[in-house]
C-alpha cells in the first residue's frame, strides 16, 4: 500500500478531481458521520476526534497565519469535530480561538475547553475569567486544571462554576508519564468529568492503569500527544503502511498512529494539533470507519516496531 507524505496530501487536496480517488479518505461522505462517545457523567457525546492548540495556534498578529487557521477551523467541522483544547500557557492561542470562532456561522457547533494554569484561588479567578474573554465564551464547555497546578485549590473553584452553570464540566490534565498515579488517584477520589493525558504508540504507560481508572470511575478522557511530539512520524519517514491498513480504513499514518489510540474503549477524544488544513483532514479521517479491535491493535504495534 502506497504510503502518502503530508506534503503529498496537500498536493492530492488542492488537485482534486480524479487525485482524489486515490486517497479516499479525503472525499468523505457527507451523509457519515463522526464515530462519537458518551461523557460519562452526562448523556451528550463527543466526536473522537478534535483539535490541540498548543503551539500550532499561537499566531499574534500574523494576518496570513491567522486566514490558515480560520481554514483549519472550517475543515474540522466540515468534517464534524468539536473539541477545541487550549490553555492561557499557550500564548495567544486562547485569543486566536476566540477571534476566529466569533467569525464563524457555526460558531456554536464547537466544544470550547481550555484551563487554569496559576496558582491561588484569586489569581485562578483572575486566569479563568481572562480565559473566558479572550476565547469569547460566556460559559465554558470544559475547564482542566493545567499540570494539576495547585490543583487543590482550584478544585473548589471549578467545582463551584460547574454547580452555578458557569462550566459544564471540569476536569484535569498532564503531559508527562510521571503524573499518571497522581491522575489516577484524584480520578478516584474526585471523580473528575475529564481527564486529560499523553498516550500513544510510542507513550503506552496509560495502558497499565491510567485509562482503566477514568472508566471505571466515569471520568472521559482527552488524549493529548498522539503523535509522541512527532516522533512516531520520524519513526516512519519513507516507510510505507501495510497493506492491511486498508482494512482499517485507515489511509495514513496519521490516521494509523490515532486509531491506534481510538481503538481503546477508554478514550473518548484524541486532539491532535496542527496549523494546517490538510494535516486536520487527515486527522478527522481517523474519526470514520473501522477502529482496530484489541488483537489488530496489538499487530499494529508489532508492525511498528519491525519497522
Amino acid at each position: 500500500m502506497k504510503f502518502y507524505s503530508r506534503r503529498e496530501v496537500s498536493k492530492i487536496l488542492f488537485t482534486g478531481g480524479a487525485a482524489m480517488s486515490a486517497f479516499p479518505h479525503l472525499a468523505f461522505n457527507k451523509n457519515e458521520k463522526m464515530i462519537e462517545r458518551k461523557i460519562p457523567s452526562s448523556s451528550k457525546t463527543l466526536p473522537i476526534v478534535g483539535l490541540g492548540t498548543w503551539q500550532s495556534f499561537d499566531a499574534g498578529a500574523d494576518v496570513e497565519l491567522r486566514e490558515q487557521l480560520a481554514t483549519v477551523l472550517k475543515e474540522m467541522h466540515n468534517k464534524g469535530g468539536q473539541v477545541i483544547d487550549s490553555s492561557p500557557m499557550y500564548g495567544s492561542s486562547e485569543e486566536v480561538v476566540g477571534d476566529l470562532t466569533s467569525k464563524l456561522d457555526f460558531q456554536e457547533s464547537f466544544f470550547y475547553a481550555t484551563k487554569v494554569w496559576t496558582t491561588g484561588r484569586k489569581a485562578g479567578m483572575e486566569q479563568i475569567n481572562s480565559s473566558m474573554q479572550r476565547m469569547g465564551r460566556k460559559s465554558m464547555d470544559l475547564l482542566q486544571i493545567h499540570n494539576l497546578v495547585d490543583w487543590r485549590t482550584h478544585l473548589s473553584t471549578l467545582k463551584n462554576m460547574k454547580e452555578s452553570g458557569s462550566i459544564t464540566y471540569w476536569g484535569i490534565t498532564h503531559y508527562s508519564d510521571s503524573a499518571h498515579s497522581k491522575l489516577a488517584e484524584i480520578i478516584k477520589k474526585e471523580k473528575p468529568d475529564f481527564a486529560q493525558f499523553n498516550f500513544s504508540m510510542a507513550e503506552r504507560r496509560a495502558e497499565q492503569f491510567l485509562l482503566k481508572t477514568a472508566q471505571d470511575n466515569g471520568t472521559a478522557v482527552i488524549i493529548n500527544r498522539p503523535f509522541a511530539g512527532g516522533s512516531l512520524f520520524r519513526s516512519v519517514k519513507g516507510k510505507e503502511l501495510p497493506t492491511w491498513a486498508k482494512e482499517l480504513d485507515i489511509y495514513s499514518w496519521a490516521q494509523f498512529f490515532l486509531k491506534y489510540i481510538l481503538g481503546n474503549e477508554a478514550v473518548t477524544c484524541a486532539i491532535p494539533g496542527t496549523s494546517k488544513p490538510h494535516h486536520v483532514i487527515d486527522n478527522m479521517g481517523a474519526g470514520f470507519g473501522r477502529l482496530p479491535n484489541e488483537k489488530e491493535r496489538k499487530k499494529m504495534l508489532v508492525t511498528l516496531s519491525n519497522l
